[in-house]
């Protein structure tokens, strides 16, 4: 995938409006790759401007893929683009703006605090999934371990056709 990121990377290299840009999450970018929530490498993150969490892209690797994704991106529904806005999107977006800008940061906390809560949660859950399946492998390894002599003389207790 490297070569053809670096690819896009050159065609856009002029561009005023997009940036091709990556991250060494393991190194001095570790900080940035936490903040967005960059667990796997490689990820693709996509961000419009003024977006702080971005949007992951999960679309194939190619270049062409990549470029095709690239061009898609564009200015989105927001307050200075109502008309990008879909029918749902318009009422709750003019409901938000009519908002003061302290209600609407709150509501961003709460908002963030749930997702962040619900991950928790999930993670909660996969560890406690990952400890079941280690005891039922355990338990399952000391079974084999177990019957394997008995397989074994069984097995041999057949007679062999001549």
């Amino acid at each position: 995938m490297k070569p053809d990121w670096d690819k896009l990377a050159d065609e856009y290299e002029d561009s005023a409006t997009v940036l091709i840009a990556d991250v060494d999450c393991t190194a001095a970018g570790k900080p940035l790759c936490e903040k967005h929530g960059v667990k796997g490498y490689p990820t693709i993150k996509t961000f419009a401007a003024g977006d702080e969490d971005g949007e992951s892209y999960e679309g194939g690797r190619s270049f062409d893929d990549l470029k095709k994704h690239a061009e898609s991106l564009g200015p989105s529904c927001s307050i200075d683009n109502k008309d990008l806005c879909s029918a749902d999107q318009l009422p709750m977006l003019e409901k938000f703006a009519a908002m003061s800008q302290a209600r609407r940061d709150a509501k961003l906390v709460k908002l963030k605090n749930a997702i962040t809560k619900e991950e928790a949660r999930h993670e909660g859950v996969q560890k406690s999934l990952q400890a079941q399946f280690e005891a039922s492998k355990e338990a399952l390894d000391k079974l084999q371990e177990e019957l394997k002599p008995q397989v074994k003389l069984l097995t041999a207790a057949t007679p062999k056709a001549a």
